[in-house]
C-alpha cells in the first residue's frame, strides 16, 4: 500500500533522511524504533507532505505522492497523530474531533459514535476543552481526530511518549480495533519492548539510515542493540 525508495529529506543544508526504503502493507502495523535524532520523525513528516520530497520517492497505491501537500496526502487517506498531541486549545473535545472529519473518505467506519465507543471517556468529556484532559486522554483525542477521516494508513508519532503505564496500556488496547477497521499502522515508538509487541515488521533507524528490517516476531536484542549503536551487542 505504501513504498519508499531511496527516500531522502533534508532541513535547509541538513541532511536528515539517507536513501529509506519502506514498505507498509493494507492492514499490517510496522513499528519505526531508533534512539532520538535517528530521523523517525522526520520520515513520517515527508509521507504525510509536511516535506516535500521527489515525486517516486513515495508511492501510495502504485502512485506518486512524494511532492504531493500535506492536505492531499490526507486525501488519499492518509492520517497523523503527532507527537505532542496538538490539540485545538480553543476547542472542545468534540469540536477536536469533527475537525479531523472535515477531510472524509465516503462512509468509512469511523464516526462520532465510533470514536466514542473506542474511548469511552471521550464521551464523558466531549464539552470539555481539550486542555482540561489529562495527558492520556488528550492521546485519545489526537487518535480520534485522525481517524475520523477514516484513514487506510494511520501514522503514530509516539503515542506513549510522556504517559502513565497503565494509560499507555488503554491506548495501546485500542490498536487492534483500528486495524480491525482496516486501518494499516506505521508506529514511530521509543519503548522498544511495547512496539514488538503490537508490530508485524519492524524498522530501526539510525541517523538518517535503515539499520534493521525483519518480522517482529524474529528479532533478538542482540539485533537490536547492533542496529541501535552500529555495532555487535
Amino acid at each position: 500500500m505504501l513504498e519508499t525508495r531511496g527516500l531522502t529529506a533534508s532541513y535547509g543544508q541538513f541532511k536528515a533522511l539517507f536513501g529509506i526504503d519502506m514498505t507498509v502493507a493494507a492492514g499490517e502495523c510496522v513499528a519505526i524504533i531508533g534512539a532520538n535524532g535517528a530521523g523517525k520523525t522526520t520520515l513520517l513528516r515527508s509521507i504525510t507532505g509536511v516535506l516535500r520530497n521527489g515525486p517516486e520517492m513515495i508511492l501510495h497505491r502504485g502512485d506518486p505522492i512524494g511532492a504531493l501537500s500535506a492536505d492531499r496526502v490526507m486525501q488519499r487517506g492518509i492520517a497523523m497523530v503527532p507527537e505532542g498531541r496538538r490539540l485545538f486549545p480553543s476547542l472542545s473535545v468534540e469540536e477536536n474531533l469533527l475537525i479531523g472529519g472535515q477531510v472524509r473518505r465516503g462512509s468509512g467506519h469511523w464516526s462520532l459514535d465510533e470514536i466514542y465507543r473506542l474511548f469511552p471517556i471521550l464521551r464523558e468529556r466531549r464539552h470539555s476543552p481539550g486542555t482540561a484532559l489529562s495527558g492520556g486522554q488528550q492521546q485519545m483525542v489526537a487518535i480520534g481526530r485522525a481517524l475520523m477521516s477514516n484513514p487506510e494508513l494511520l501514522l503514530c508519532d509516539e503515542i506513549s511518549l510522556g504517559l502513565a503505564p497503565v494509560v499507555i496500556r488503554d491506548i495501546y488496547a485500542a490498536l487492534p480495533t483500528i486495524r480491525a477497521s482496516g486501518a494499516a499502522v506505521v508506529l514511530v515508538e521509543q519503548d522498544i519492548s511495547r512496539a514488538l509487541s503490537v508490530a508485524d515488521r519492524v524498522y530501526c533507524l539510525m541517523e538518517g539510515r535503515v539499520t534493521l528490517s525483519a518480522r517482529a516476531s524474529e528479532i533478538t536484542r542482540e539485533a537490536i542493540h547492533a542496529a541501535y549503536f552500529g555495532e555487535a551487542a
